[in-house]
């Protein structure tokens, strides 16, 4: 079961017929037709992983072999919980979700975040019947796309081509997160809060190939990812700054003098 904790109030019962989801809008796809939905979210999904490799026709011939639907969330609200199971792959077409792990008294430490164009929940779509030991919750009113994990990778009597590509981004896929977690506990595995935050801050200015960026959480967001105190945390990033290490505002950051010269 997922972790509970005391005067929480659990958030509404499941409505769809495959997935655990509190759902205000559903679409399904009808065999080989494309979704009505399709030209307004053509181009987030495109730039999915998921589907890296395929164009517009092909994406809108995929979708109705993938069982395609679209689901709709308001903010906060859970879209997958600790010791459900899922079928589905999720694709996040609008808004933000985290994944998370929660302890009975609602203490959160946040996985991972995910942004327009992210999926999640793969490996576990891809191994039915395993409880998730993670929660997946929105960060503001969302739309997702959900796919049948079976459907992508044992492919449709059609014999459709890109059933082998789409396979093949799957595994790509969840690759990925598994790096994404090897970097995460490399984070987890500094000792003190200003090595966690200058080994997480020097990788996304990395990612960014720049000095300033912008990180995808607030301060409460990045204690929680990091496993420190929220003003612990903000007591060290000060100091950073006044030492001329770094500056900032809000979420975006600007690495200045190395911390050891």
């Amino acid at each position: 079961m997922y972790a509970t904790h005391p005067g929480a109030t659990p958030p509404q019962e499941p409505r769809t017929r495959e997935s655990s989801m509190p759902v205000t809008k559903t679409s399904a796809t009808a065999a080989h037709q494309s979704p009505s939905w399709l030209p307004q979210h053509l181009p987030t999904i495109s730039s999915s992983r998921i589907f890296a490799g395929l164009d517009g026709e092909e994406i809108a011939k995929a979708l109705p072999c993938l069982d395609a639907r679209l689901h709709s969330f308001g903010e906060g609200e859970y879209v997958l919980r600790e010791g459900e199971t899922t079928t589905q792959v999720y694709v996040l077409l609008e808004g933000g979700v985290n994944v998370i792990r929660e302890d009975w008294w609602g203490n959160r430490n946040i996985i991972t975040t995910v942004a327009p164009g992210g999926t999640f929940a793969e490996s576990y779509a891809c191994t039915e019947g395993t409880p998730l030991a993670v929660s997946a919750v929105t960060t503001r009113a969302s739309t997702l796309l959900t796919l049948k994990a079976r459907k992508i990778m044992v492919g449709c009597s059609s014999g459709c081509p890109y059933h082998v590509r789409l396979t093949q981004n799957l595994v790509g896929d969840v690759a990925q997160h598994n790096l994404a977690l090897n970097s995460k506990l490399t984070y987890l595995s500094q000792r003190s809060t200003r090595e966690k935050l200058l080994a997480y801050l020097s990788d996304e200015s990395r990612r960014a190939a720049s000095p300033t960026f912008t990180i995808p959480f607030n301060r409460q967001q990045l204690a929680d990812f990091l496993s420190v105190n929220r003003s612990a945390m903000s007591n060290e990033l000060c100091k950073m700054r006044g030492e001329g290490i770094l500056d900032f505002d809000r979420s975006r950051f600007t690495l200045r003098e190395s911390p050891h010269s």
